[in-house]
C-alpha cells in the first residue's frame, strides 16, 4: 500500500513537471489592462518591425476598457504599440514579460500607468520627452519661423545630449535604449530622425555602442545585425564627407596601383607601392563588425601557409576609434594600417559590404577586385 502511494505520488509529480515544462514552452507575453473613457473605440496591438508597423490584434472595448493581448517570445526585445486612432503607447517586449498598463482616452498617449517591466518605465519617459520636443519645434515654427531652423538644431542637439547621457551610454543593451536611437520629430510634414548617422558622424558611435552590447546579449538576431548595417554605412558615409572636404592626392604608378601613404600602428608612415616583388591581398576592414573574429582567423591561416612564399597582408583598418583598433591588431604579424584621412575612397566608393578585398601581383599590379574573387585561395595560389 506505502508503495503504491509513493509511485502515485512520484508519477503526479512527473505528470505535473511536464504540464509546467510544456506550458513554459509555450509561454509567451501578455499586455493586459484598461483603457478610461474609451467605449466602442478599436484598440490595436500592433508590431514596430523592421519592415514597418503591422497590426496582430484588435478588440472593441465595453464600457470597463478592459483588454487582454497575448503574443509568442522572441530572441531579443521587440517592440510593439497599443492604438487608438491617433494616441499611441509604445511597449518594450522582453521574452515573456507579463504588462499591465492602465490608460484614459483621449489623452492615452500621455495618460498612462505600465508596471510589470522596468524597461518600459523609461519607454514612458522618452516618449513623454519626444512628445514634448515635438510641441517646442511646433510652437517655434508657428512663432519664430524665420529662427526655426536654428533654435530647433540647437534644441535637437540638446535632446540628443540628454538621451546619451541618461540613457543609451548608461545600458546600451536595454530595449529602451534601441527605441530611443529611432525616435523622430515631424518638421515641416518631414519625418527627422533625432539619431542620424548620415548626417552627424556622433550618431554613428552612440548606433555603434548599442550595436556592439546587442551583439554580447542577442548575438545574430535581425535588429543586432540592422544595428551594426547602420552603424557600418555611417562610418562609410562619414569617411566619403571627410575625403570630399580635405582631398587627398593620391599617385598611380604606370601599372595603376593607386597607394595609400597610411601610417600603421607603430606610427610609421606605410605605402602600398612598396611591396613589388610581392602578391599582396589589400583589405579593408572593420575590426568592431559582427564576425570580425573569424575572418581575422581565417586571414591568420591564408597568412601562414602562403606568407613563406612571398604573400602579403595590408590591412586598412575603417574602424572609428583607433585607440580600440590598436588593440585589436597588436598581435597581428602583417601590415597594419589606420585610415583617419578618407584616402581609401579610391578602393572602396563602389562597395556594399565589408570586407573589402582587392588582390595585387609581384608587379604592382591590382588583378582581382571584390566582385572578382570567388575562392581567396586559389586566387592567391594562382599568383604566386
Amino acid at each position: 500500500m506505502k508503495k503504491n502511494i509513493i509511485n502515485k505520488v512520484f508519477v503526479g509529480c512527473c505528470t505535473l513537471g511536464m504540464i509546467m515544462l510544456a506550458s513554459c514552452a509555450k509561454e509567451g507575453f501578455r499586455i493586459e489592462g484598461t483603457i478610461s473613457n474609451a467605449k466602442d473605440s478599436v484598440l490595436f496591438l500592433e508590431h514596430n518591425g523592421l519592415e514597418g508597423i503591422a497590426k496582430i490584434d484588435s478588440v472593441k472595448l465595453d464600457e470597463s476598457g478592459v483588454f487582454s493581448f497575448s503574443g509568442g517570445r522572441g530572441d531579443n526585445p521587440e517592440f510593439y504599440r497599443l492604438r487608438i486612432a491617433d494616441q499611441i503607447i509604445n511597449i518594450a517586449i522582453d521574452s515573456t514579460e507579463h504588462i499591465a498598463v492602465k490608460a484614459v482616452y483621449p489623452q492615452m498617449a500621455t495618460n498612462y500607468v505600465i508596471k510589470g517591466s522596468a524597461d518600459n518605465e523609461k519607454v514612458k519617459e522618452l516618449a513623454l520627452k519626444q512628445i514634448n520636443l515635438q510641441s517646442r519645434c511646433q510652437q517655434l515654427l508657428a512663432q519664430r519661423p524665420e529662427l526655426a531652423d536654428s533654435l530647433i538644431e540647437v534644441m535637437l542637439a540638446d535632446y540628443k545630449r540628454d538621451i546619451t547621457t541618461n540613457y543609451i551610454f548608461k545600458a546600451p543593451m536595454k530595449s529602451y535604449s534601441y527605441f530611443a536611437l529611432f525616435q523622430y520629430v515631424v518638421i515641416n510634414n518631414q519625418a527627422v530622425l533625432i539619431f542620424d548617422p548620415s548626417k552627424d558622424a556622433k550618431d554613428t558611435k552612440v548606433f555603434g555602442a548599442v550595436a556592439t552590447s546587442w551583439d554580447t546579449y542577442y548575438p545574430g538576431t535581425l535588429r543586432t545585425q540592422n544595428l551594426h548595417n547602420i552603424t557600418i554605412k555611417g562610418m562609410k558615409d562619414e569617411r566619403i564627407v571627410k575625403a570630399r572636404q580635405k582631398p587627398i592626392e593620391l599617385k598611380a604608378d604606370v601599372r595603376g596601383v593607386i597607394d595609400l601613404p597610411l601610417r600603421d600602428n607603430m606610427g610609421n608612415e606605410r605605402h602600398l607601392t612598396d611591396f613589388k616583388g610581392q602578391v599582396v591581398l589589400l583589405d579593408f576592414h572593420v575590426f568592431g563588425m559582427k564576425g570580425s573574429t573569424e575572418y581575422i582567423m581565417h586571414l591568420r591561416d591564408l597568412y601562414n601557409k602562403y606568407h613563406s612564399r612571398g604573400l602579403e597582408i595590408y590591412m586598412v583598418s575603417l574602424d572609428e576609434n583607433q585607440h580600440f583598433w590598436k588593440e585589436q591588431v597588436a598581435n597581428l604579424p602583417w601590415v597594419n594600417v589606420y585610415d583617419d584621412k578618407g584616402v581609401s575612397q579610391a578602393y572602396t566608393a563602389t562597395a556594399t559590404t565589408l570586407p573589402i578585398i582587392y588582390l595585387i601581383d609581384r608587379g604592382n599590379n591590382v588583378v582581382k577586385n571584390p566582385s572578382q574573387i570567388k575562392n581567396l585561395d586559389e586566387e592567391i595560389q594562382k599568383l604566386l
